[in-house]
Parts: structure tokens; sequence; C-alpha cells
């Protein structure tokens, strides 16, 4: 979902930086209210698409891996992590999208309220809204809102610009983009594409009201005032202080080429390129999975092996006995309440992310799982950077950084065991073990009522500048 998220709002960045920099100066206004109105829908669809060819002609080395993100000392928990935050993250989506959707009811009802405050009037299929005591000039769908302050050659001039606006329902353009703006509350892009539409539907207006009347008379009616309007983002104000310089530097272009359509095609290669590489990395994901599938196969493999090699041993040593119990009470629903869980529990070892409580450091008591996660990384790397002997690191007469994994098992009763650090100076390593074993005394983690031991991986990364 969020790899989804983040394709979209990449292709929306380059769809509208392709606008801006190449489209946007040009006079094809209804060309570009297409590619506006168009390209956000692409950015959502594009990822679905999968080029079936794309398998065939593109060497394996280059598919792109999206790599698990996983916590050193909870690998195993990964899954779990990521699955609370990604429901962490759909209920601030819901939330998000339950206000925005109650501020566009709220602008509704707005609009509805100045609509039954004011003197209606109809013709040609358009209703014309009469406010009292204000000079607001705007429309939405087929009804005009007018001020009663406005003089009759402003409100003739209104409903000639308006009236274009109806024509070519803009309204519905920008209420697309409302409907995004609800879903896609967090996403900034949405609201700039709909700025973007915003200005382009004045210069369509403008456009054609300059094929029928002087271009200087018009200047002259869009300098002459600025009007009042409210700020409700999907409706067709005739006067915006912000677009009449925009308005009044469009109306002086000079009308494109037609040969500067060819601008448009820019749009192929893109396209193509975002294709490619949501085809790769789909055939990725799709490569995880079955590599998934074949390592479960390869479990059921394993176990008939080991089924098989019992049979022909015909007796297994205690030793043995004690793994399989132990594997027994590790993958049981009822492991740990198994009678064999005693016989094993000293030399049993539950990941560290899969414990329902994991161990509690002295001080982090009372905090939720995650919270005492955190804790429990924060202080225990403390305690090794406070305590870790600096002169043992001066002797070796190193320099650069220098990475340490150190390795170790919080027991059923709380205390640290079988301690070891991986590094490339025996001595750091010496060091980090003398450390770590220093550790005080936990409350030790527990899984389904039962005390258990968990292993845990420090990296520690010590910086000899």
């Amino acid at each position: 979902m969020i790899h989804f998220i983040l394709q979209t709002i990449a292709f929306q960045l380059l769809f509208l930086l392709v606008y801006d920099v190449f489209l946007k100066k040009e006079t094809f206004f209804n060309i570009n209210r297409i590619y506006l109105i168009c390209t956000p829908i692409l950015s959502f669809i594009i990822p679905f698409i999968e080029l079936t060819f794309v398998k065939e002609t593109i060497p394996q080395e280059y598919y792109i891996q999206l790599p698990a993100v996983i916590l050193e000392g909870q690998a195993t928990n990964s899954t779990q992590i990521s699955q609370t935050a990604l429901f962490k993250w759909e209920y601030l989506w819901h939330l998000g999208s339950l206000i925005s959707l109650i501020i566009f009811i709220r602008k509704l009802i707005k609009i509805n309220s100045l609509k039954q405050s004011g003197t209606l009037h109809s013709f040609d299929n358009i209703t014309v809204v009469l406010l009292k005591q204000t000079n607001a000039a705007f429309s939405f769908f087929n009804t005009i809102f007018i001020g009663d302050n406005l003089s009759k050659n402003q409100k003739e001039t209104i409903l000639k610009h308006e009236r274009i606006h109806i024509k070519e329902k803009h309204t519905l353009d920008l209420l697309f983009f409302e409907i995004l703006r609800i879903i896609n509350w967090f996403n900034p892009l949405i609201y700039i594409y709909q700025k973007r539409i915003a200005v382009l539907q004045e210069y369509i207006v403008d456009a054609q009201i300059i094929a029928k009347e002087d271009k200087s008379e018009y200047y002259q009616s869009l300098l002459s005032e600025v009007f009042q309007t409210d700020n409700i983002s999907f409706i067709n104000t005739f006067f915006n202080h912000s677009l009449i310089k925009k308005r009044i530097t469009m109306l002086q272009k000079t009308k494109s080429k037609k040969i500067v359509q060819l601008k448009y095609l820019l749009l192929v290669p893109i396209v193509a390129v975002m294709l490619v590489y949501t085809s790769c990395t789909q055939e990725a994901s799709a490569q995880q999975q079955e590599q998934k599938e074949l390592s479960e196969s390869e479990i059921i493999n394993k176990i008939e092996e080991l089924k098989d090699e019992i049979a022909k041993k015909g007796n297994i040593s205690d030793e043995e006995d004690k793994a399989l119990k132990k594997l027994m009470v590790l993958t049981m629903p009822d492991g740990m309440n198994s009678p064999y869980f005693e016989e094993v529990a000293d030399s049993l070892v539950i990941p560290f992310g899969v414990a329902e409580k994991t161990p509690v450091y002295p001080g982090c008591e009372g905090l939720s799982k995650k919270e005492n996660i955190s804790c429990f990384t924060t202080k225990v790397s403390e305690f090794v950077m406070n305590n870790f002997d600096k002169k043992v690191a001066n002797s070796q007469n190193l320099s650069g950084n220098h990475k340490i994994k150190i390795a170790f098992v919080i027991s059923r009763s709380g205390e640290v065991s079988d301690v070891t650090a991986s590094t490339s100076n025996s001595a750091l390593a010496k060091e980090a073990e003398r450390i770590v074993n220093l550790l005080p005394r936990m409350t030790p983690a527990q899984h389904s009522g039962k005390n258990v031991a968990v292993p845990f991986i420090l990296p520690v990364l010590l910086n000899m500048e």
C-alpha cells in the first residue's frame, strides 16, 4: 500500500513537472485541460499494469528488488511490526479522509445557504442568484451567484464570463479534484493540480471571450475591479486578484503553432518508463512470493527427509530427542503448555520479536510492547556506549569506523548469557563482550504466560576519528 502511494505521488510529480516546464505557457488550453485531468488518473492506473514482455526482454539482474526492512535483533517480528504500522497508517488515512469529507460537505452547505438567502432568477436554463450587500461573483454548475453591489455593466460582464464556465462544465473538473483531495488528503500534488486546472479554466474563458470582443476593452474590465469571493476550492470565481496578471499575460501571447503540439509526445516515453518500472517491481514481488512458496516446500521436504532418517535409524539419541521436543514446543499451537516445555525450557530460545512480552530493562517498566522495545534498545545502547573502555580502542592504533555486532541471550531468569561479538579486531570484540556481560538483570521475556529466553543482536559503530 505504502509503495503504491509513493509510486503515484512520484508519477504525479513527473507529470506536473512536464506540464509546468513544457506545456503551461502554450495556448492549447483544451488539450492541457485533458492532460491535467487524465494524468492523475494515469498515475493511479499505471502501478497496476504489468508488461509481460518485460520479463523476456530485461535481464534478471536488472529487476528492481524491494528489500525488506528488518529491525536488527527483532528480525522475526518484522512482519508483525510492519502490519501494525500499516494498520495505524490506514486508521490515520480514514480519519483524514473523514475530516476532508466533512469540510467538503460544509462547503456545499455554505453554497446552498447562499442560494437560499439570495433572490433567484432564471434564463436559458441558468439560475442567477442575487446576493445582498456583497461584490461576490462565482458560478457552481448551472448557477451563477452575483452580489447586488455590482453595477449593471459589471453584472453583464460576469454573466458572460460565468456562462462559459457553465457551458464548458468546469465545475465537474474542480469537483473531480475535490474528490481526489478527500481520498488523497495527504498528497500536496492534488492541491497543485486543482490550482493548475482553475487557472487553465480562466484562460479558456478569456480565450473564448476575446474571440468575439475587443481585447483592450476586456483588459480594462480585468483591471477595473477585483471582486470579493468566498474561498471555496470548487467554484468558478469571476475575478481572482492573484490571477489577473497571469490572465493578461496569457491574453497577450501569440497563439501557439500547431507543430508545438509535438511536445505532448513527451508523454509516450514518460509513460513507457513508468510502465517498465512498475512491471519490474511487480515481477520482483512475484519472485519474492514464489521464493516464499518454494521455501515452504523446502521445509516440507526437510520434514519428510527427517522422518525417513528417523525411520531408518530406528531410535534417536537423548540430544536428538531434546531437539525434537524443542521443535514441537516452538511449532505446536499449545507448545508452551506442552508437557515437553519444562524439559527443554532452559535451552529453548524464542525469537525476540515473537515473544508476547519482551524483556524489560530496569527503568522501562509499565510500557507497551513497542515502547518497551525502543526503551530496551536505547538503554542497552547507552550502557555499552558509557562503559566502553576507549583505552582499548586507542591501544590498537585504530582509525575510521569499526562495526561490532554483539549477539547475546536474555535468559529465563533475566540474566545475560551466550555473549559473542563479531568484528575485525579481537581486542574490540573482547571489550564488547565484557561490557555486555555487565548488563543488569532484567525482567525476563514471557510467552503464553511462561518465562522464556530470547536472543538480541546489538550493532555498534565505533568512530575512531
